[in-house]
Order: structure tokens, then C-alpha cells, then sequence
């Protein structure tokens, strides 16, 4: 999977480079969480961070949503995934922080769940892993 990214040259000090190598998990990978409180601690954006780790050699895993890595899901919320049809008009694609701020009424594992077992995609991954998900053609909307 490439990163939105790619082609950005990222210099980072050794401080950096050992908060993201004390964040791995124990296959030496950064988990979705973790991603966004390490791009916190080096001062960068959440959205280069797939950049970064992949120009280190490492890996992002564990998408809270459901879109890549090995995290188990519960069964889908009905409330949920009854609010996110209602609050955007039965849209099935719909972005990470839209469905991050949404989480908020219940929890991210509750939007995950729903979303992991639903109609529902994720597209334009906050941490620049993904604009759609993998198998899926990218389309690029101008937004008005």
C-alpha cells in the first residue's frame, strides 16, 4: 500500500526517529493509534506519517476502522451505522476523521465495528496510508 505522500523527503533527528522505534509494537510496526501520538511528540502532521515510517522501512498496522491490519471487531452498532446513513445522506464512502469525530458520541471501536461490517468504506486516511481502500479505484473530487 502506498502512501498519499511517497515522494516527500522527511528529515528527522534521532530524537524522533527513537519516539517512533519506541512506539513499535512487537513486530516492529506502528499501530494506528500509536501513529497519531508519535506525530504528536515529533511535531508533524498525522497525514505524514505513512511517509515517514515507510521511509524508515516501517509499517503502520492496526487501522481502528477496520481497513488494514489484525485488530477483531465486535458486531456492527446498529445506532451507528443509523447515524452515519442519516448524518450524511447514505453516503458509503465516507472519510477517517468524519468517522473519528463520530466516535465521539460512542467510541472508536463501536464506529469500527460498524464500519468493519458494513456497506460502508473508509476513504482519505488521516495518517496518508490510503485515500481509498486497497482494491478500490481512486477517484479525485474537487471539492467545492
Amino acid at each position: 500500500m502506498s502512501s498519499i505522500d511517497d515522494n516527500l523527503d522527511f528529515k528527522l533527528d534521532n530524537i524522533q526517529k527513537e519516539l517512533i522505534m519506541t512506539n513499535l509494537d512487537e513486530d516492529g510496526k506502528l499501530s494506528c493509534l500509536k501513529a497519531f501520538k508519535v506525530a504528536r511528540l515529533i511535531g508533524r502532521k498525522p497525514k505524514e506519517m505513512s511517509a515517514i515510517t515507510k521511509s524508515l522501512g516501517l509499517k503502520i498496522t492496526n487501522c481502528e476502522l477496520g481497513v488494514f491490519g489484525k485488530l477483531k471487531f465486535q458486531d456492527p452498532k446498529i445506532a451507528v451505522y443509523n447515524r452515519l446513513k442519516e448524518n450524511y445522506s447514505g453516503h458509503k464512502k465516507l472519510e477517517c476523521k468524519i468517522l473519528w469525530d463520530e466516535a465521539q458520541r460512542s467510541s472508536l471501536k463501536a464506529v469500527g465495528s460498524t464500519v468493519k461490517n458494513s456497506d460502508i468504506d473508509v476513504v482519505h486516511c488521516q495518517l496518508g496510508c490510503f485515500r481509498e481502500k486497497k482494491g478500490h479505484k481512486v477517484h479525485h473530487e474537487s471539492k467545492s
